[in-house]
């Protein structure tokens, strides 16, 4: 799903992100990626998406070398990948079904497809009675499900997960990497970057750990637990 072959990013204060990192991630995997502040953590991401470049070595979704990619592909590769974030980033003014519906509306779906799928992925989400509310009288938590429910609703191949729980509650957090796992089961991969090591210990799945910029561990499911 993807592949980094010595990736690099260094930035103009001749600051390092990543140095030479060597990655593979398989299709269906969840991987969390820990780390200190500071770490690259959610620089590997922004690289994933096309929101940053490489400054050096090869980065490949889904079988295609994404290094070069022309800015009019970008969209397109997008539209392949959900994208969660820290701060929701939920449209406040909008009713939780809006929110959701804009993401279908910004790649072109039909009204009955959004009609058909806006109700669908809020159920999954535990939001089916809150469709009508605005986001603004809704909690972090339930915020953090409408971001998960907009990042679901295209149907993605890999969510970009960036400190997803950084803003909610410990028990609210449990909740949100518990749907991430549920939709991890139905075959979409999941790249998580996290600093909360007690959601890490919880579940059982890979954890890829950078320092300073490089991996300095990658560590299987069978004994992340251990």
């Amino acid at each position: 799903m993807v592949e980094f072959r010595g990736v690099g990013k260094f930035y103009d204060n001749n600051s390092v992100a990543l140095k030479n990192i060597d990655l593979n991630i398989r299709d269906g995997e969840f991987v969390f990626i820990v780390g200190p502040s500071g770490s690259g953590k959610s620089t590997l991401l922004k690289l994933i998406s096309k929101e940053q470049e490489p400054t050096s070595g090869e980065i490949f979704v889904s079988g295609e070398n994404i290094t070069h990619l022309k800015k009019r592909k970008i969209p397109y590769l997008r539209r392949t990948m959900g994208i969660v974030f820290q701060d929701f980033r939920v449209i406040e003014k909008m009713s939780v079904f809006e929110n959701v519906a804009f993401a279908m509306h910004v790649v072109g779906a039909g009204s009955r497809e959004i009609s058909r799928r806006v109700p669908y992925v809020l159920n999954l989400v535990g939001l089916s009675d809150k469709a009508r509310k605005k986001v603004s009288e809704l909690s972090g938590g339930e915020k953090q499900r409408v971001g998960l429910a907009r990042a679901l609703v295209n149907n993605p191949r890999v969510i970009l997960a960036d400190e997803p729980t950084g803003n909610i509650d410990p028990a609210m957090s449990l909740e949100i990497v518990e749907l991430l796992k549920q939709i991890n089961k139905c075959g979409t991969t999941i790249i998580m970057v996290t600093h909360d090591m007690s959601i890490v210990k919880h579940f059982n799945f890979r954890i890829v750990e950078i320092v300073n910029g490089q991996i300095i561990n990658d560590i299987p499911p069978e004994v992340s637990n251990a």
